[in-house]
Parts: C-alpha cells; sequence; structure tokens
C-alpha cells in the first residue's frame, strides 16, 4: 500500500500510520487484504480494497450487505455475520482516489484454509455456507443486486465459448482441439440445466457464489465452523451455485492447476463430508427439483469453469493470469477429467446424496 494512500484510508476510520502497524495477508486473486493493528487497544480489523475492475459497482455489495446484515440482526441476531464497519462519516466504504475500501472486524481464534486437509474441514466448511442460505430463506431476493452480473450463467459462459472458438486462430484450435471437442460433447450439461431452470420449485435463494475452503472461518483448534467470509458474491443465484463449487473446489486433493491427470480424482470421503455438513443444514428447505439436482450441481459448475479456461485460451488469456502460453488450456484439460470422475463414481455418489436425503 502506498504510504499516502494510506494515511488517507487511515483517516477515513479514525487511525493513523503512527497509531497502526499494517501487515499485507490472505492468498485471494482479487481483493488485497490487510491485517490492521491499532497499537493501543486489543481489537485488530482487517483492511480491504475491493478490485473495481471485478466488481465494477462496490456499492451494490455494500448495500446488499446492508440489507441482508438489517434482516438476520432482526430474525437470528446471535449468527456471526461479518458486515463491514462505518466510516467515521458513517459511510459503509471509504472512496478514495477511484479506490474503494471497507474496514471489517477481525474475529480472533480462527483461521482460513487455503487446502482441505480432512473430512471433518470440508464438513464444517459446508453447513456454514448452508447454514448462511437457510438462515436467509425467507429474505427477499429482490431486495439484491448481482454483483457480478451473470457469474454462474452456464448460458452466458457457453456463448462466449462459442465466440471465442469462431475467432480463434487456426492453431490455437489445433492445440485446443481435444478440448473443444470435450466442450461441444458435454453441451447437454447446459440443454439439461435448462430444461429445469423455469421450474417453480427451483427458486432464487441468496447465495454466496465462491465457496471455496479460504471463504470460511474455522476455530483454530477445535477445527468447528464459525462463520462465512469473503461476501462479494453474495447475491441472488440458484443452490447449485454453492453446492456445486464446493464439489469442484474440495473433491480433489490438486488443484486446477494440476497438469498430472492422473492425480485428478475424487475423494469419497470429502464428498460424504461436504454433503453430511450441506444438507444438515439445507435439506430441510430443499424442493424436490433441487434434491433432484444435487449432483448434476457439481456437473454444471466443473462445466462451467472448463469453459471459462478454455474460452480464455481461445482469446489469448485475457482474464486469467497464466504463467505459460498454454496453462489456461491444461485447467480446461484438469476440468474435464473431473467432470469425468464425476460420471465414473455416479453411482456411489447419488447413494451418499440419497443416504442423507433420508
Amino acid at each position: 500500500m502506498e504510504l499516502n494512500l494510506a494515511s488517507e484510508v487511515l483517516s477515513a476510520y479514525g487511525f493513523t500510520k503512527e497509531d497502526t502497524t499494517i501487515t499485507q495477508i490472505g492468498t485471494g486473486l482479487i481483493n488485497r487484504t490487510y491485517l490492521l493493528t491499532p497499537l493501543a487497544g486489543q481489537d485488530k480489523f482487517i483492511l480491504q480494497n475491493i478490485n473495481s475492475s471485478v466488481f465494477k459497482s462496490p456499492w451494490i455489495i455494500a448495500n446488499n450487505l446492508k440489507a441482508i446484515s438489517a434482516y438476520l440482526s432482526l430474525h437470528d441476531p446471535d449468527y456471526l455475520f461479518i458486515k463491514p464497519l462505518p466510516t467515521t462519516g458513517g459511510m459503509q466504504m471509504a472512496h478514495i482516489n477511484e479506490e474503494f475500501w471497507r474496514l471489517l472486524p477481525f474475529v480472533p481464534n480462527t483461521i482460513s484454509l487455503d487446502v482441505l486437509s480432512t473430512p471433518k474441514q470440508a464438513f464444517e466448511a459446508a453447513k456454514q455456507f448452508g447454514k448462511l442460505s437457510r438462515l436467509l430463506d425467507d429474505f427477499d431476493t429482490k431486495s439484491l443486486q448481482a454483483t457480478i452480473p451473470g457469474f454462474h450463467d452456464l448460458a452466458l459462459r457457453y456463448a462466449q465459448f462459442a465466440k471465442a472458438l469462431a475467432k480463434a486462430p487456426e492453431f490455437v484450435k489445433v492445440q485446443a482441439e481435444k478440448q473443444i471437442e470435450d466442450a461441444l460433447n458435454h453441451k447437454h450439461i447446459l440443454d439439461y440445466y435448462i430444461s429445469y431452470s423455469h421450474r417453480n420449485d427451483f427458486p432464487d435463494r441468496v447465495m454466496h457464489h465462491d465457496t471455496k475452503i479460504s471463504n470460511v472461518l474455522l476455530d483454530e483448534k477445535t477445527f468447528d465452523g464459525v462463520c462465512v467470509i469473503d461476501l462479494d458474491t453474495i447475491m441472488p443465484g440458484k443452490f447449485i451455485s454453492d453446492i456445486g463449487d464446493m464439489m469442484r473446489t474440495y473433491l480433489c486433493a490438486f488443484s486446477e492447476n494440476e497438469t498430472d491427470l492422473s492425480l485428478i480424482k475424487i475423494r469419497i470421503p470429502y464428498f460424504e463430508a461436504m454433503i453430511k455438513g450441506y444438507l444438515s443444514e439445507m435439506k430441510s428447505i430443499l424442493t424436490a427439483t433441487e434434491k433432484e439436482l444435487i449432483l448434476f450441481s457439481g456437473r454444471y459448475i466443473i462445466y462451467m469453469q472448463a469453459l471459462r479456461f478454455l474460452t480464455d485460451f481461445l482469446n489469448g488469456n485475457m482474464y486469467y493470469p497464466v504463467n505459460h502460453v498454454a496453462q489456461n488450456l491444461d485447467r480446461a484439460k484438469n476440468q474435464f477429467k473431473l467432470l469425468q470422475e464425476i460420471a465414473i463414481n455416479e453411482k456411489e455418489l447419488q447413494d451418499i446424496i440419497a443416504e442423507n436425503l433420508n
């Protein structure tokens, strides 16, 4: 953080450079995050810069969180909802030099993980994401706006892929021939979703939309779930967004950057723990259609992410940062392999879902 900017940002929250220490923390790729420690007093804070190139209208985030916080304060006042603290002028964010900043309370004795290492962690994380959506079951989703329009819109992502494919140079398409074939052959996932999308019992819900393990705080000793964090993408959506993203990021021991595809396997104990945790909160409110689409949720999100990586490769790597020119193609290969693993293990996975729905 630049020194002159730090002074203005800190001043907006009643601090100075002289009475605080600031340390950059976190591994997130979107927002810059800092731990702010006042030299006097016990409370620490999280200071965060909102990436306005990703979140085009940061005030939408602030307004969404304000509305949700007010609802939870009224209906579930004991729930720990990490809402931004006001500036000295009573604003929800500080807007300084064309950048948006917010201050959040630091939750002591908690940790956030970058990698899952036990099924219990998967259970606790899934339970926390499910709990937030359950508590907001009666919340009016129409009062929220999309912070990233079309974020989990598979029809949009497929259209972007088709456009990129039409414009890509021939030598690029030759490189990606197998993955292009995979993308076209799996279009039935989009068609299947569309066939369900207008059902009356497939409602919009308040979803987190980014359910990776690092977006949950766990007790640093017991690893029990404490609360959900990083709420920028909380907005109306279908339940498949959260459970699907958990499947994509929890079930394999390796991320989308792994190039040895033989390592891309589903960890059944992690799947079982995740399903148990999520359904322990959500089973009572899920509709018949939603219950039918639980495993499909994984297919939907994994296919969408494969399309996004492939589209970026065809477009010349304009969105996702890469270390080499074919990295997004490698990421697409990885996700298509994970999609294949869902199909290979389908019966066992469906049996686990059925057992936890009973």
